[in-house]
């Protein structure tokens, strides 16, 4: 089994998150599931992050993906709350709700039992910002804190990649 993600890496690479938003004048905003607000509180961690954390969502119950994210109850119905189309859904909810450049939504199963036929460790991450909508499935591994702070790294580390694939953006 891999080794639990380490929290010190997360908070560095969530300061060269916050640095990236910073020198570009943009902003963030997150939808979590799983990790039920702890990339916001990442984010938040990191002195002056007040200039680009515009908030987050946390959307732990199926029913606040909808009411509070705008994941459409049709979708959530047909997908199910842990599928690449709630992910992306949460990503532009969480833009377009907090007024963000970039939204982060993170949907999956920390454990110990399955959800809907996902197994512990299954993780959609979807990003929004100027150039588009993706989603990912990142590998993560462990125990349920384990998952939820993988969930984190890969989110942090996603954006990080986004911002700095196109210094255009």
């Amino acid at each position: 089994m891999a080794a639990a993600p380490d929290p010190l890496v997360a908070a560095t690479r969530a300061a060269d998150l916050v640095a990236a938003l910073v020198e570009r004048g943009q902003t963030v905003a997150t939808a979590e599931s799983l990790t039920a607000g702890l990339l916001s509180a990442t984010i938040a961690g990191v002195p002056g992050a007040s200039a680009v954390l515009r908030g987050g969502l946390v959307v732990y119950a199926t029913d606040l993906k909808a009411s509070l994210a705008g994941v459409d109850t049709e979708r959530l119905g047909r997908d199910g709350p842990v599928a690449e189309s709630t992910a992306a859904a949460l990503a532009e909810g969480a833009s377009k709700r907090c007024g963000a450049t970039w939204g982060v939504g993170l949907t999956g199963v920390a454990g110990p039992d399955d959800q809907d036929g996902h197994p512990p460790g299954t993780l959609f991450l979807g990003i929004c910002g100027p150039d588009g909508t993706t989603v990912t499935c990142p590998a993560v591994h462990g125990d349920r804190w384990s998952i939820r702070l993988g969930g984190v790294d890969a989110a942090v580390s996603g954006l990080l990649a986004r911002l700095t694939s196109d210094s255009a953006l």
